[in-house]
C-alpha cells in the first residue's frame, strides 16, 4: 500500500506540470478583447494543386468598450496541409483600417494600448492585437495592430486613427476620448 501512495505522489507534479502546459497552451482570448472577427471575404493568392490555397482574409470588428468603432483587417492565410491542419506560422503582414460608424460612447474607463482585439497566429507563441489609444490633444482614437512572438518581436504593424465626431444632428455632445483615459 505504502508503495502505491509513494507513486501517486510522484505522479501529481508530472500530472499538475502537463495540465498547466495544456492550459497555457489552449489558454483563450482575454474578456476584455472583442469576440471572433466577422469574416468578410476571401481571395486565393497562390494556387495549390491538392491542398487548400494560400489566400488573402478580410475581417471586421466593432470595439468593444467603443460603441460606434469598427475595424477592418486582412491578414495573409497560409494554405497547404499545414495551413489545413491550423500548424502553419502565419505571416505578419496585417493591414487596418479603423473607422467611426455610429456616434461614438465609451463604456467605461480605458488604458492607453488597451487590447482590443487579439487572436492565435500559429500554434504556440504567435499572436496579433489590434490595440487602442488616445490622441487626447485631437480627440482622436488610435488603433495598431502588430504580431508578436514569445521570443522575438516583429516590427511588422500598422496604424489607423479615427477623429471623434459628431453623428448626424442628434449628436451634439461629442465626448472627449482623454476624459476616459486612466
Amino acid at each position: 500500500m505504502p508503495f502505491n501512495a509513494i507513486n501517486a505522489c510522484d505522479m501529481r507534479p508530472k500530472c499538475v506540470f502537463f495540465l498547466l502546459l495544456a492550459w497555457l497552451v489552449w489558454l483563450p482570448s482575454p474578456t476584455f478583447a472583442a469576440d471572433e472577427p466577422d469574416l468578410i471575404f476571401r481571395r486565393s493568392t497562390v494556387f495549390k494543386w491538392v491542398s487548400p490555397n494560400d489566400k488573402l482574409a478580410t475581417y471586421g470588428v466593432d470595439d468593444p468598450e467603443v460603441e460606434g468603432v469598427a475595424c477592418h483587417f486582412t491578414v495573409p492565410e497560409k494554405g497547404g496541409f499545414t495551413g489545413w491542419l491550423g500548424i502553419a506560422e502565419q505571416v505578419s503582414d496585417i493591414s487596418l483600417a479603423c473607422r467611426q460608424i455610429g456616434p461614438i460612447r465609451f463604456k467605461g474607463k480605458l488604458e492607453q494600448g488597451d487590447d482590443m482585439f487579439r487572436e492565435r497566429r500559429s500554434l504556440f507563441f504567435k499572436k496579433m492585437q489590434i490595440v487602442r489609444g488616445c490622441d487626447a490633444k485631437r480627440n482622436v482614437l488610435v488603433y495598431m495592430v502588430y504580431s508578436d512572438k514569445l521570443i522575438e518581436g516583429s516590427p511588422k504593424n500598422s496604424t489607423s486613427s479615427v477623429p471623434i465626431m459628431p453623428w448626424g444632428a442628434a449628436d451634439g455632445a461629442v465626448q472627449k476620448c482623454g476624459d476616459f483615459i486612466h
